[in-house]
Formats: C-alpha cells, sequence, structure tokens
C-alpha cells in the first residue's frame, strides 16, 4: 500500500509540474521580448563612394564601404535584422551614366539588403536594362504591388510583397510606386499601369495582417513624405488612410527625420514614418520589442551618420 501511495504521489506530482510548465514558459515570454532591427536607406542615386572632400556640407560622408561595415557590426550584435531600401537606387553620379545600374546592384546584393522598392529614377535607363541589372544581378526582391508590369519587360521581375521569418516573428514587407505620369518620361513607363497606391496597400496589408498572420507590416515606400497638396499621395496621406501598416519606410523627397513621425490609422493605430534624406550618407535604424505583455514597441531610433569617421 506505501508504495502505492508514493507512486500515486509522484504521478501528481509529475502531472503538476507537466501542467505548470507551459505557465512558466509563458509567464517568460510576457518578460522576455522578442527583438528586431529594422536597418533602412532611400534614394541612395548611385552614391557608391563617399562625398569628396572638397569642403562641401556632405564631404566624406556616405559610401558602400563605410555603410557595409556599419552593417556587418549591427547584425554581429543583434539576432535578428532586415535590411531594407525604399527605391531610387539609380541616376545622380557617373557609375549609373556609365553602367546603367550594374554597380549599384551589385553592390546592394554584397551588403546583403532583404528588399527593396522602385523609385522614379530606377526607369532612368529604360525597362529592359532594369529587368536585366535584377536578372543578373540582384539576390534581393524588388517589391512594390501599385504597378502592373503585364507586358513589359519587368513582367515577373517585381513582386508584391515577401513575409520574412525572424525568430517566432513573421514581418510582412511590401513596397508602392508613386504616379509615373509628370515624372518620369512616357516612354520609359510604357504600357505599365499605375494602380491606385491606398487601394492596394489595404489590399496587401490586409493580406499581411489578417491572412498570413504577420506581427508587423512595413510598407517601403516612394511617394514621399508630405506635400501642401493633400491630394497628392504621401507617406502622411497613406498612414492615415490605411488600416494594417506598422512602420512606413519612405523615400522620394530625400526628407532627413531626426525622429519618425507617428500618425493614426483609420482604426485609431498608431503608424511610424521615417525617412533618411538621400546619396547613403544615413543609415536609419529602427529597433522593435514584442512581447505579450507590453505588445509591440519602438524602443529605439537611431539615424548613423555614414563615414569612416563612423566606423573607424
Amino acid at each position: 500500500m506505501l508504495n502505492r501511495k508514493r507512486f500515486i504521489q509522484q504521478a501528481a506530482m509529475s502531472a503538476g509540474a507537466m501542467l505548470a510548465g507551459p505557465s512558466i514558459m509563458e509567464a517568460a515570454s510576457y518578460f522576455n521580448p522578442l527583438k528586431i532591427t529594422i536597418l533602412h536607406t532611400n534614394d541612395t542615386h548611385s552614391r557608391l563612394e563617399p562625398f569628396p572632400m572638397d569642403g562641401s556640407r556632405n564631404q566624406g560622408l556616405g559610401g558602400i564601404a563605410a555603410r557595409g561595415q556599419l552593417i556587418n557590426k549591427i547584425r554581429n550584435e543583434e539576432e535578428s535584422v532586415l535590411l531594407l531600401d525604399a527605391g531610387d537606387i539609380f541616376q545622380g553620379t557617373p557609375y549609373f551614366n556609365i553602367y546603367k545600374g550594374e554597380p549599384e546592384i551589385k553592390a546592394m546584393t554584397s551588403l546583403g539588403y532583404d528588399a527593396t522598392t522602385i523609385g522614379n529614377h530606377d526607369f532612368d535607363a529604360g525597362m529592359e536594362s532594369l529587368a536585366t541589372q535584377l536578372t543578373r544581378h540582384a539576390n534581393f526582391p524588388m517589391l512594390v504591388c501599385n504597378y502592373d508590369f503585364t507586358g513589359t519587360a519587368m513582367e515577373n521581375k517585381t513582386q508584391p510583397y515577401k513575409i520574412f521569418k525572424k525568430q517566432k516573428l513573421k514581418i510582412g514587407v511590401f513596397g508602392i510606386g508613386i504616379e509615373p505620369k509628370g515624372l518620369i518620361p512616357e516612354n520609359l513607363f510604357g504600357v505599365m499601369k499605375y494602380l491606385d497606391p491606398v487601394q492596394s496597400a489595404n489590399e496587401v496589408a490586409d493580406q499581411l495582417k489578417r491572412k498570413e498572420g504577420c506581427d508587423m507590416v512595413i510598407c517601403l515606400s516612394h511617394l514621399g513624405n508630405k506635400y501642401k497638396d493633400k491630394n497628392q499621395v504621401s507617406d502622411e496621406v497613406l498612414s492615415k488612410e490605411t488600416e494594417n501598416i506598422d512602420l512606413i519606410i519612405g523615400g522620394h523627397t530625400h526628407t532627413f527625420l531626426d525622429e519618425p513621425l507617428v500618425y493614426k490609422n483609420k482604426k485609431n493605430n498608431d503608424v511610424i514614418v521615417n525617412q533618411v534624406g538621400f546619396a547613403g550618407i544615413i543609415l536609419g535604424r529602427l529597433d522593435f520589442e514584442f512581447s505579450k505583455f507590453s505588445g509591440k514597441k519602438l524602443t529605439k531610433n537611431h539615424n548613423i551618420s555614414v563615414s569612416q569617421k563612423t566606423v573607424g
């Protein structure tokens, strides 16, 4: 009888431990949040080398080598990193005029970019050239959901979104392009169809948030930060007129934001918007934490000046 009693006691204790286990694990997840670091650029405009030391405001700033050293340092320090770009990779230095985008795409591949969107200047050598550079030299996707490239050289060369899995997190990233008429010569975008950016963004963000179950939805936007003409769609308008975007990485207007802007969307939830100027002289960094206890929150914003002094 004694042995049987002890057996029952031990079995009960084991069962209790098994029941308590998940609670302990669940409690730990409340106080040990998952973290992700978002690094981003926009409007780098073929600036592969630093600005020359000529006494100008940006002398010594930028360059692929210095940017790469910063990115590698952060990747060595953080477990989960995404490197994103908001378009206008091309145009601005002789590298593009001579090589039509090949060194720029190769440089982004070597730096390990996870995704970019398309800017208006990325059409400057024609869609055939852009398609060739992406096919031959890019190991990252170009994301855009409101350009229909059917019947053009860029057909099947872009995708509307991509989902990245970091630890237990699902991060959905999609791209939005600017209205081409009046900005891009018509012979360069041809029969490409421009779709409404707000409607397209709402549809894709809904797909990512509700159907794909993403923990965070990021939009790579080349619409521009904000405009006096409120009828012109900008990141400000996109933030307020959509429902499921958490973060907008912006481009086009070359806006240097010291701190991210925060807007309320149609559900009255926060949408964070950031943009870091042009020419790759700033590397944007946004650190987020995810936990069941406090939800999703931005814990750190750091605009990093890119120069040899920064990394040396």
